[in-house]
């Protein structure tokens, strides 16, 4: 693989013309730049990104940590972000952190090796001192880390306000609540609205536990069972929602007629399943628009006109769901 050298000794300059012709810093004759940039052409050089942000003193490199990327919703949400830093000359390196404080430590010294210029945190973390001791911007979505760490947030507590209310106004009456797990902000925030609405019309809700990724058939169907007069049935997630039906579905009943069912999120797949979904929109994109461009306005030293923004979520009305 050629070097920089060979760049220099083909060009028959200095490795300090070189390296001013590929960092664009500092005058360099335009034919000797020509003679320089035809040689890089010609041997393949490749520049090391990695020596150019040590000098440059940024990286052009923006990190971001998600708790999973096999979600459809982080899916759909990496993708956004990645689109919108692309667009502004970025690019993105990703660490799933599994919810693992070890792997996360070790992410962190990375993203200190590599200089990059911001970061995106996603996971519900617990190294919150770690990551702002990096002394970098740093933005945090659908939960607040620290109070001086900026974040975008969709609003969760609106989002169980809403799926109650819809609920309640078609008519059930016995509830289950399928939660994602109960230790995460979102979560809470969610059953905090759905229960403050549910409280209101003194209405119970048998709330179950559920793994976001993969949650458990037999545990939906136990808890399906303890409940069988259940006709309305609200889900963390819409992953949560997909599983809750096809347990349903195996017991015989129907939906809507016999259980409504409410899922979150608004992911694409909740607008093909049978029946289509009833959900709360999360606006993946314009989150992911939001977070980068709040973002960039940190990395260049301006302030925020709304360090937590809270940003509106609704309800789409499908097939799950009376009318």
């Amino acid at each position: 693989m050629p070097t920089i050298k060979d760049v220099a000794k083909k060009s028959n300059v200095s490795v300090a013309t070189v390296s001013r012709v590929i960092n664009n810093t500092g005058y360099v004759n335009v034919d000797t730049r020509k003679i320089v940039e035809r040689a890089i052409e010609e041997l393949g050089y490749v520049p090391n990104e990695l020596a150019r942000s040590l000098f440059r003193k940024r990286s052009n490199i923006i990190g971001l940590v998600v708790p999973h990327i096999s979600t459809y919703f982080f899916a759909e949400l990496i993708e956004s972000i990645e689109n919108h830093i692309m667009l502004e000359g970025y690019k993105l390196m990703i660490f799933n952190s599994k919810d693992d404080v070890e792997l996360e430590k070790k992410y962190i010294n990375v993203f200190s090796q590599y200089n990059v210029d911001g970061l995106i945190i996603v996971s519900n973390t617990q190294s919150a001192k770690a990551y702002m001791n990096l002394k970098i911007p740093i933005i945090t979505i659908d939960h607040i880390i620290d109070k001086s760490v900026a974040s975008v947030t969709s609003d969760n507590v609106q989002g169980g306000e809403i799926a109650a209310r819809k609920l309640i106004a078609s008519g059930a009456k016995k509830i289950i609540h399928f939660r994602g797990p109960s230790v995460l902000i979102t979560v809470i925030d969610r059953a905090r609205g759905f229960y403050q609405v549910m409280d209101e019309h003194n209405i119970a809700v048998n709330s179950f536990d559920l793994d976001f990724k993969v949650p458990d058939l037999v545990d939906i169907e136990m808890f399906i069972k303890k409940h069988p007069d259940v006709d309305g049935i609200f889900c963390s997630s819409d992953i949560i929602a997909m599983y809750v039906i096809s347990v349903l579905q195996r017991l015989g009943y129907k939906i809507p007629d016999d259980v409504q069912v409410i899922g979150y999120d608004n992911i694409q797949l909740s607008e093909v399943l049978i029946p289509r979904l009833t959900t709360i929109a999360q606006p993946i994109l314009e989150m992911g628009m939001i977070t980068v461009k709040n973002l960039l306005t940190l990395i260049g030293k301006k302030e925020l006109a709304e360090l937590h923004q809270t940003i509106p979520v609704r309800l789409i009305d499908r097939d799950s769901t009376r009318k």
